[in-house]
């Protein structure tokens, strides 16, 4: 009588699996786990769904606006430099007008 499982071959299957099993562990270490370490390491934010390594963004940067300043203030100093802005333009339209209407006085009374 042969048997199917001798001690030999049950040896030769366990090795093999515990290869592959090995194999697999060290497979998802370098391909799941070691990029998102390598990520946050760099100061990233590693997105484990989408695999994606991203930089954070401070809300500043997008804004505008310094650190510790509200919405509200960052709104007033806008809308303070956009009125000087018009000021500015008024002025510059006024002395335009000024000086087309110096100009064609000249030019008539001659």
């Amino acid at each position: 009588m042969h048997r199917l499982l001798t001690m030999k071959r049950l040896s030769v299957l366990f090795l093999a699996t515990f290869a592959v099993l090995v194999g697999a562990a060290f497979a998802w270490q370098a391909l799941v786990v070691a990029p998102g370490d390598r990520c946050e390491a760099a100061g990233g934010w590693w997105d484990r769904e989408g695999a994606v390594c991203a930089m954070p963004i401070a809300i500043a940067e997008i804004t505008g606006r310094p650190n510790g300043q509200s919405r509200a203030e960052a709104s007033n100093a806008k809308n303070r430099e956009l009125i000087q802005l018009e000021d500015r333009l008024a002025a510059a339209k006024s002395a335009r007008d000024a000086e087309v209407e110096r100009q064609r006085e000249e030019l008539i009374g001659r």
